[in-house]
């Protein structure tokens, strides 16, 4: 049975809401009979802009998903149906009494590097300041480009692209090419932001790991909630939730919360399910990562995981 009306919630950033139309016009689609609300929450991550990742006065929050707790609270509440997330700020190990009903078709999975001027990793100058509020991209590249100075930087994607301009403006940043792509800045590798034409380059998910679930967008549900689930259900990508099993399990095999250093790169080639990873040393990250690729049938996704994990 479909119900009547669902409640979405969703941060307030320009990109979640854009997300959250997405799922709304899926929803629509898939059930045209159905009401759909939308319910914006702010979340801890949003309401402490002025804070850095790691001067959360609570370090174990930033893993527990300090965008998405208060969305799970409303959730539990039953104040909304159904929670939007960017799949990457997830915890691997997802609380008790939720699911993950579905996960739309996965968009781009690179981090781009967004500058002023034409540079890649090789050319980025000596020093370089580069922006980036993920240990993931700091970590690898401090791995490619040991001389490169991390800035820590916050803010919503238009926020971060603009550090690379005006006063004091950083060499270049990192960012996701799905939130850069959904929300219209990036096009032919190029991003135009108030009128300034900035240089983007899409890195090589081969070279440069992405993020586990990186790309794909994520619809939580209460466990029990069979009919939700259903509707939502219908939304699910198949080859997107083999990748991002298997992702999401090796995370939590590790431990590893959304801020742990480890990237992890999937794709389907002839019904095998690929997947390297990239594991740095969240003690000391100047140690060389580990590496390791492996391959199982795409239904056996939980147990490449478990293969990769056991070869560490």
């Amino acid at each position: 049975m479909i119900p009547a009306k669902i409640i979405l919630g969703t941060r307030g950033s320009e990109l979640a809401l854009t997300q959250t139309t997405m799922v709304t016009a899926e929803l629509k689609a898939a059930h045209p009979q159905l009401s759909v609300e939308r319910q914006i929450i702010q979340t801890s991550g949003d309401k402490r802009q002025d804070l850095r990742f790691s001067e959360f006065s609570d370090v174990a929050q930033v893993d527990k998903g300090i965008f998405i707790k208060e969305l799970e609270i409303a959730l539990a509440d039953s104040q909304i149906d159904a929670a939007v997330h960017s799949l990457k700020d997830v915890p691997s190990d997802l609380a008790a009494g939720f699911t993950i009903a579905a996960v739309l078709p996965r968009a781009a999975i690179e981090d781009v590097l967004v500058s002023a001027h034409p540079y890649t990793l090789e050319t980025l100058p000596q020093g370089a300041r580069v922006g980036t509020s993920s240990v993931r991209r700091a970590a690898q590249l401090k791995f490619l480009r040991p001389d490169v100075q991390i800035i820590e930087i916050r803010g919503n994607v238009p926020t971060r692209v603009k550090k690379v301009i005006g006063e004091n403006a950083l060499d270049a940043v990192l960012l996701a090419a799905a939130g850069l792509q959904r929300l219209g800045l990036m096009k032919d590798e190029q991003i135009l932001i108030e009128g300034i034409h900035l240089c983007a380059l899409t890195l090589d998910p081969v070279k440069f790991l992405p993020a586990a679930g990186q790309g794909a967008i994520a619809i939580e549900c209460r466990a029990g909630d069979e009919a939700t689930i259903t509707a939502i259900r219908a939304l699910n990508d198949a080859d997107t939730e083999y990748r991002i099993t298997a992702e999401r399990e090796f995370l939590k095999i590790l431990g590893a919360g959304c801020q742990t250093p480890v990237g992890a790169h999937t794709w389907i080639k002839d019904g095998q399910l690929h997947m390297a990873v990239r594991v740095f040393n969240e003690a000391d990250l100047s140690l060389p990562p580990v590496e390791r690729e492996a391959q199982r049938p795409v239904y056996e996704a939980a147990q490449l995981a478990a293969d990769l994990a056991g070869l560490l």
